[in-house]
């Protein structure tokens, strides 16, 4: 692969995901792309680069974008957030939502879906307090397969290892085989959904509460400033957004306010599609 097809590369990823990779990230692109050449039957990477310019496989564009999309994610991933979301957030909606009993939740860039499950078997615990409650959890993410994975629910030994405390393994998960899968009550409670962060997402409606952590990192900043304003412009006016440790929104956007008590927490400063809804309390 030339530099020149390196190049091209990189744009297309860059238009289509809003991936943005670095000229140093070449070894990365070779690595992850080796697996779609063969899939293909494309003999190399300048091939791959010369039919993805041509325009004459959606599939192999689409291959090509997950193929790049980072999927690194892991139950309750960073606990900050999910204590966040236990101690701070869901007393605060439960008070402040208590005439309408209704909370949305968007999980953006899911991935294989331990974000949003970690968010449902919390508010599966807290089900004795809210008795009669709908909850909507939207998880959305680019990538089709691990949207496809994480609505089967199925995860293997390492994958249940990684932050699920036993206690909840045990109560919401059935072995098969060699494999763990999420109780069916659990997974009722998402709502998956195909969607690239860098196209409109208004149809989705409003939330109270949006994730989307560990995804803007790897965008521009012109990019980065437009997808904050527009998850803005989906919270309510006191709803709440959680970003990933290493991300923020100062000097990106004036849309939201960083929670000067709770690191990763902002608000929206001035201060549709109806997802499925699931009864938390079971009614």
């Amino acid at each position: 692969m030339t530099e020149a097809e390196f190049d091209a590369l990189r744009a297309f990823l860059k238009t289509r995901s809003g991936l943005a990779l670095s000229p140093d990230k070449r070894y990365l692109v070779e690595s992850r792309l080796s697996s779609v050449c063969t899939r293909f039957k494309i003999d190399s990477l300048s091939h791959l680069v010369r039919e993805i310019r041509a325009g004459r496989s959606i599939a192999l564009e689409k291959a090509t974008i997950e193929a790049m999309t980072t999927n690194e994610t892991f139950f309750f991933r960073d606990k900050a957030p999910f204590d966040l979301f236990q101690d701070v957030l869901l007393p605060k909606y439960l008070k402040e939502r208590a005439s309408t009993r209704r909370l949305r939740i968007w999980c953006a860039a899911a991935s294989t879906g331990q974000e949003p499950y970690s968010l449902a078997m919390l508010l599966k615990e807290a089900a004795p307090r809210m008795p009669g409650w709908h909850i909507e959890i939207v998880a959305s993410d680019i990538s089709t397969e691990v949207l496809e994975k994480a609505k089967a629910g199925f995860y293997n030994q390492f994958e249940v290892q990684r932050g699920l405390p036993i206690r909840l393994l045990v109560k919401y998960f059935t072995q098969v085989g060699d494999q763990w899968q999420i109780a069916p009550e659990i997974r009722a409670m998402v709502d998956y959904r195909y969607l690239n962060l860098i196209e409109d997402f208004n149809r989705l409606g409003q939330f109270d509460i949006v994730y989307c952590r560990n995804v803007l990192i790897y965008f521009d900043p012109n990019l980065k400033a437009d997808v904050l304003r527009r998850i803005a412009n989906v919270m309510v006016p006191d709803g709440s957004l959680l970003l990933g440790a290493s991300e923020t929104v100062l000097g990106v956007t004036d849309a939201l306010t960083l929670d000067p008590a709770h690191r990763g927490l902002y608000s929206k400063n001035g201060a549709s599609a109806a997802p499925k809804m699931f009864a938390v309390g079971g009614r």
